[in-house]
């Protein structure tokens, strides 16, 4: 179908709580689907989602970093509310409420399967009442140490094989991974596919949080080999990138200084070190990394993640369960992967890092082949989740349903107004500790970074690929920046409903 959508839910239809199947990879771009412009990656699962589904063309992160992102598309509220900004932080506050624990209360079945990051998660991660009930955990695959996670458990005990082992000659930041066989990924889709084809008589909900494609870059050697750089085309770069960085070299970024990825380079890899910490080896950038290389594993990552995404949607078809099932397919946050001369993320807000893929399916239900042009958020996953099955929304929740889009009652281009992103010292170890913030309107983009002199501003109109810095044209300064502020303190809870006028 094309771009106006086709097939609307059918009034008639009796009403069923569907399983919804919550796939949320990590650190994927928006432009990383074949179906959906990207002709150099092969992405059929995702194309078939979108293809039978709504894809939403332009949906927002509320973070570029994992842990705040998530607490925002899991209780539904934007970080200037549910104050969880940080990586790393001690816990994760008990007055927030997730979707999932709403879900479990009113009488589903909940799992997760792979990341939660919700607060500190280096060797374990402490729960909240999270409402799952099986709790299938990995932060990420490397075994840093004898973690004895849900993975660790599956390759020692079912593959046979010793993860120490297993790890040991791997750890560069750009090369070969794991073989498809023990890759973390294959894990999350064998752990899926075991939970949706339990016997149970209600529906369920299954948080399945693949880690890949999170840096490092370590696709497995099968799926690396069908990927070839040098057919890619080359990161967003203009010369005027190597020069624009020093007016924000004092903010947070894990790449501190860019690279010109137009210059291919042929470095070894690193040897790995003797005492890992994948921490270390996946925010460190080397200075001598090749950018195609780099994005020849990100693409080869998702590649194989996607075969993985199809062998559990096969399973939901054979097991009967296809037409009484929501799936909503998206990213915590994207990847720079060499835009302007970075890689990774921190306290930037690039396209390639605020703008993530959004996909539903619900057969009969969400309209067949629309890609919506509507500016749509991760603050608005949990509304939608909860009027999907018939549950009302708590007054707490700050997003918006997209649920009158996907069934065709509402104009498929039209949501929001404008998105909000924001950094507020979410990653550890630089000494700046950062805050910044984002709006976009769908053609204007202002970037405050806070306690810093100079801001950012871009006209998409005329500028997609954001080169061109408006900030110090005084009038449309002072234009956009109110609009910024109208913005961000909207994002800001009043707090308890009101129930008396004094």
């Amino acid at each position: 179908m094309g771009r106006g959508g086709a097939r609307r839910g059918d009034p008639h239809r009796v009403s069923k709580r569907p399983n919804i199947l919550w796939i949320c990879t990590d650190q994927q771009r928006w432009d990383t689907i074949r179906r959906l412009g990207n002709p150099h990656i092969r992405t059929p699962a995702q194309d078939g989602l979108a293809e039978r589904g709504t894809a939403f063309r332009r949906a927002y992160t509320q973070s570029p970093i994992c842990t705040p992102s998530r607490a925002s598309m899991l209780t539904g509220r934007y970080p200037a509310s549910h104050h969880v900004y940080r990586n790393g932080n001690a816990f994760f506050p008990p007055n927030e409420v997730l979707v999932t624990r709403i879900l479990a209360d009113h009488g589903y079945d909940c799992g997760l399967v792979g990341k939660l990051h919700l607060s500190a998660a280096k060797h374990h991660e402490k729960r909240t009442d999270d409402g799952y009930r099986v709790f299938h955990w990995n932060h990420h695959p490397t075994p840093d140490a004898a973690r004895g996670d849900a993975y660790e458990h599956w390759l020692r005990h079912e593959k046979k094989v010793d993860p120490q082992a297993l790890y040991r000659d791997k750890g560069a930041f750009v090369g070969a991974g794991v073989p498809a066989e023990y890759h973390q990924s294959t894990w999350c889709a064998e752990m899926a596919i075991r939970f949706i084809t339990d016997r149970r008589d209600g529906p369920w909900c299954l948080s399945l949080n693949f880690f890949d494609p999170h840096a490092p870059f370590d696709a497995p050697p099968e799926a690396l080999a069908r990927v070839d750089a040098a057919t890619l085309p080359l990161p967003l770069w203009r010369p005027s990138d190597a020069e624009r960085w020093r007016d924000f070299e004092g903010v947070d970024q894990q790449q501190k200084k860019p690279v010109d990825p137009t210059i291919r380079r042929n470095a070894a890899p690193a040897p790995p070190p003797k005492e890992r910490d994948h921490d270390k080896v996946a925010s460190h950038v080397p200075e001598d990394y090749d950018a195609l290389q780099v994005k020849a594993n990100y693409y080869a990552m998702i590649e194989h993640l996607d075969v993985q995404v199809a062998r559990i949607l096969a399973a939901l078809r054979d097991s009967g369960q296809e037409e009484d099932t929501l799936v909503l397919f998206h990213s915590d946050h994207g990847e720079l992967l060499g835009d302007h001369g970075l890689v990774l993320k921190g306290c930037r807000f690039f396209e390639g890092l605020v703008h993530v893929p959004m996909l539903w399916r619900w057969p009969g239900r969400v309209q067949a082949g629309l890609e919506s042009d509507a500016l749509v958020e991760l603050v608005d996953i949990a509304p939608t989740l909860l009027e999907a099955a018939g549950i009302a929304v708590p007054w707490q929740m700050q997003g918006r349903s997209l649920l009158p889009i996907l069934e065709g009652r509402a104009d498929p281009h039209v949501h929001k107004a404008h998105v909000v992103c924001e950094f507020k010292d979410s990653i550890g170890g630089h000494s700046d500790h950062s805050h910044g913030s984002m709006v976009f309107d769908g053609r204007w983009k202002s970037v405050v970074y806070h306690g810093h002199a100079k801001g950012e501003i871009f006209d998409h109109a005329s500028d997609p690929g954001e080169f061109d810095n408006l900030w110090d044209d005084a009038a449309l300064r002072a234009d956009r920046l109110k609009a910024h502020l109208d913005a961000l303190a909207a994002t800001i809870s009043a707090g308890p409903p009101r129930s008396a006028l004094y």
